[in-house]
């Protein structure tokens, strides 16, 4: 495959680069350390970026947007997330999102959320799938079991064609959950049968009469990233808010768009390797215990070795993907979903072998930034790069 980066890629990746270094690495540390998980984010930086492209990144131009492929998508995140892997998550999250209006809503639904997406430089989106007792399962549900998946129940107001939906229930660990203005709301139309069948999506505004913000959830890593608990309490929604049809809220989310969520992540994870790679180099090539350089010794140089190897093969993976994803040719590849769980295994090697090589300075005087890298690192374990993964990855496999 052709690897060579055109003109306007290298110019978005010099951009990210710099926003990286200058913007997000100085305030990285500073934000993790603040105990309050709400208190973490930091709007300067969000409006930042914005005027800089990287929260309307993916929108069409004829929206307003920039319209950047996947191979760009991956370039800027995997830069990004070099200065802070959560900030680069809060942005890259609206770019999933975006995917899905330009993909599946209506030209309405479009003018009235889009339009003001693109000119609100605070304007985040986000997802409200998970559920106190529907995690996994509404990833991969039991085939024929309606109990599983998603239990937020939304009923018409009355029998007319166009009448309100009335949603209860409660979401939780909702992405952008605390500092979104607009949720892609999964619910549950039909409990008779299985979630694939009876799952329905709306368009739900933070100021939608009913609807509040819970807890704010605390976290190991990925402290900056807010992820909060969706209260939904007679919560009133117009049936134009719909995406798609009535009980058809699985096919929504089944196109092409989803093939950026397989993306996102790991080149996410490109970035935090590099970040390690980076600062691991620096320690061998400057540490010197008292009789020679780290990278002197055959141990540590097996380590950095090992750190380079992963990380330059994750990457290649992820342009690989990038690149068949641009071609039309990743709807239903197993690559999609085997990158993630390539990504989740490099990440944590490549942030603990960084802490191995730090360690010589004992743990007490860990760099609190490489503490940091293997903290959120860790977060990948509890998303789209676990066993459910895994199993969707072999269900994919043609038997012979």
């Amino acid at each position: 495959m052709n690897y060579s980066l055109n003109e306007e890629q290298r110019l978005w990746q010099a951009t990210a680069r710099a926003f990286a270094m200058e913007e997000m690495r100085p305030r990285s540390l500073q934000r993790d350390a603040i105990a309050d998980p709400f208190a973490a984010f930091d709007w300067d930086l969000i409006v930042k970026g914005s005027k800089l492209g990287f929260r309307t990144a993916v929108v069409g131009k004829q929206w307003g947007g920039h319209g950047i492929d996947f191979v760009t998508q991956a370039l800027v995140m995997s830069e990004l997330a070099r200065g802070d892997s959560a900030m680069t998550k809060t942005f890259s999250q609206c770019w999933k999102w975006s995917h899905l209006i330009a993909e599946c809503c209506t030209d309405d639904q479009k003018a009235r959320f889009l339009k003001p997406f693109i000119e609100d430089d605070t304007f985040l989106l986000g997802h409200a799938g998970t559920e106190p007792n529907a995690g996994s399962d509404h990833r991969l549900p039991p085939e024929e079991d309606p109990r599983a998946g998603w239990k937020l129940k939304a009923e018409r107001e009355n029998d007319s064609k166009d009448a309100d939906w009335i949603l209860n229930g409660e979401k939780c660990f909702i992405a952008n959950g605390s500092v979104a203005k607009l949720f892609f709301v999964s619910t549950r139309t039909n409990p008779n049968v299985k979630q694939t069948e009876g799952s329905t999506e709306f368009l739900v505004p933070i100021d939608t009469p009913g609807l509040r913000v819970g807890k704010v959830f605390n976290k190991s890593g990925w402290r900056f990233y807010q992820n909060g608990e969706l209260i939904f309490d007679n919560a009133r929604v117009p049936h134009a808010n719909i995406i798609g049809e009535v009980n058809g809220g699985h096919r929504a989310r089944s196109g092409g768009a989803v093939k950026f969520g397989d993306l996102e992540l790991s080149a996410n994870a490109v970035g935090v390797c590099d970040a390690a790679v980076e600062m691991a180099t620096h320690e061998a090539s400057t540490r010197w215990p008292g009789t020679k350089y780290f990278k002197d010794n055959q141990t540590i140089q097996l380590q950095l070795s090992e750190m380079h190897m992963l990380t330059e093969a994750l990457r290649s993976f992820v342009m690989r993907v990038a690149m068949e994803a641009d071609a039309g040719l990743g709807g239903h590849s197993i690559n999609n979903v085997l990158l993630m769980n390539f990504a989740s295994d490099v990440i944590q090697r490549v942030t603990r072998l960084n802490m191995d090589i730090h360690g010589g300075a004992g743990v007490s005087q860990m760099d609190p930034r490489v503490d940091k890298l293997a903290r959120d690192a860790i977060i990948w374990t509890h998303l789209a790069g676990d066993s459910v993964q895994r199993m969707k990855a072999v269900r994919r496999l043609k038997w012979s």
